[in-house]
């Protein structure tokens, strides 16, 4: 994955400094870099490939540097093969700084914000922008502010659900095709493809525009994913959880999600039960599990009737 240094200036709307004949500058991480040891002289394990930050402490050390020590640092600095270069808090530009990037071909932009907000400006970003990304099968809804991704296979009911969920005041993601990435460790986030943002497939009506029939507030562009639901055929041979003890996880791009089976037959409101899903899953996270408390009375009942 890689992100342009023109698309970055475009979305962030930072200032460009200088121009050159090839702008398809790639950014291929999401790590950031304040080059003060460098500036200092300390080149080993410099990280090159980041994009590099000049706030107020490194623009005030080149400050103190005699002219000739702030050239030689400067030249080294952009003599490697760094992205960009950024300047904070509208900061000038040292000649020697612009000269350089002049002689090695580096783009320099600038930032009216100061070094904090826009290194996290940028973290937030790049992640969102250089996420591994994967596309499945599914519906994606948030449900009582929790993101629920319904996969199983065609004709399940996956569609149909979706649309009883509207119905009832959830919020439409994303039909059919899911786009997820992994922002930061643990976090994965759900949206649909352009192509089919706001589009919900019916079999025996077609294609449906959420946003028409219901209005802008039965949609949302993205949602965190907090909990994957698989709706199956019920099968009368196999045997499902009836307590809720038992923790399943499903593993996309190697976040742990929460998951739980749903055997679909006639007469069983699949809605309802995503809902009371989504609100158990809620009542977990905040630390209230209703089947080890059960449990636990349960034990100590036993333990009372001996």
């Amino acid at each position: 994955m890689a992100i342009t240094i023109k698309k970055l200036v475009k979305d962030l709307k930072l200032e460009e400094l200088n121009y050159l004949e090839d702008e398809e500058i790639d950014v291929i991480t999401t790590d950031l870099n304040r080059p003060g040891m460098q500036l200092a002289g300390f080149f080993k394990h410099f990280a090159n490939e980041r994009i590099q930050i000049i706030g107020k402490v490194e623009h005030q050390f080149l400050n103190t540097l005699d002219k000739e020590t702030r050239e030689k640092r400067l030249d080294q600095l952009l003599s490697y093969d760094i992205p960009c270069l950024i300047l904070s808090r509208d900061l000038e530009a040292h000649p020697e700084l612009m000269m350089a990037a002049e002689k090695y071909k580096r783009k320099i932009l600038r930032s009216g914000l100061n070094t904090t907000k826009l290194s996290s400006n940028l973290l937030n970003y790049l992640e969102e922008h250089l996420a591994p990304v994967i596309t499945v099968h599914g519906v994606l809804m948030e449900v009582y502010g929790i993101g629920v991704l319904l996969v199983g296979k065609s004709g399940i009911g996956k569609s149909e659900t979706a649309v009883e969920l509207i119905k009832r005041g959830h919020l439409f993601i994303a039909d059919d095709a899911v786009e997820i990435k992994r922002i930061g460790h643990d976090t994965l986030m759900g949206n649909p493809p352009e192509i089919t943002q706001n589009m919900l497939e019916v079999r025996g009506i077609g294609i449906m525009d959420v946003k028409s029939l219901f209005g802008v507030g039965a949609i949302k562009i993205r949602t965190d994913i907090n909990l994957v639901v698989e709706l199956e055929d019920w099968d009368p041979d196999k045997s499902y959880d009836r307590l809720g003890a038992d923790e399943k996880h499903r593993k996309i791009l190697g976040v742990k999600i929460s998951e739980i089976t749903i055997p679909v037959k006639p007469a069983r409101n699949i809605a309802v039960i995503v809902e009371m899903a989504a609100r158990n899953h809620r009542l977990k996270v905040m630390g209230y599990n209703a089947a080890k408390v059960f449990s636990e009375r349960l034990l100590a009942h036993l333990a009372k009737d001996e």
